[in-house]
């Protein structure tokens, strides 16, 4: 059992945290009431492509789950063998935050 740091009443943190997530020392009710305090963070997702035996990693942050969602349902339809179409995908807002290239000399032959 654990005490709510905003309204004082105890609770089970385990089974709270369980449900909604969250922090464990803020009941449920508190937690849904009050801002989320990650409210402003971007949504950050991967996406991954083939190159040769090796596969590449770009990360995008998104400003909203929306935006992502948006730019993953675009990828998916437009990824493929020799698809070069853009469909949507420069319809969505994002930023690169990360970028692991594969290296198609990666046995070190030229």
């Amino acid at each position: 059992m654990k005490t709510c740091k905003y309204c004082k009443e105890e609770f089970d943190s385990k089974q709270k945290v369980n449900r909604c997530g969250g922090y464990v020392n803020v009941c449920e009710d508190c937690h849904w009431d009050r801002p989320d305090p990650d409210a402003n963070t971007p949504t950050i997702r991967g996406f991954v492509t083939g190159s040769g035996k090796m596969a590449a990693i770009q990360i995008l942050a998104f400003e909203s789950t929306d935006d992502a969602d948006a730019y993953g349902k675009a990828w998916n339809n437009n990824s493929g063998w020799n698809n070069r179409r853009s469909g949507g995908l420069n319809d969505v807002s994002f930023v690169k935050i990360g970028e692991n290239i594969g290296n198609s000399n990666h046995k070190g032959k030229m």
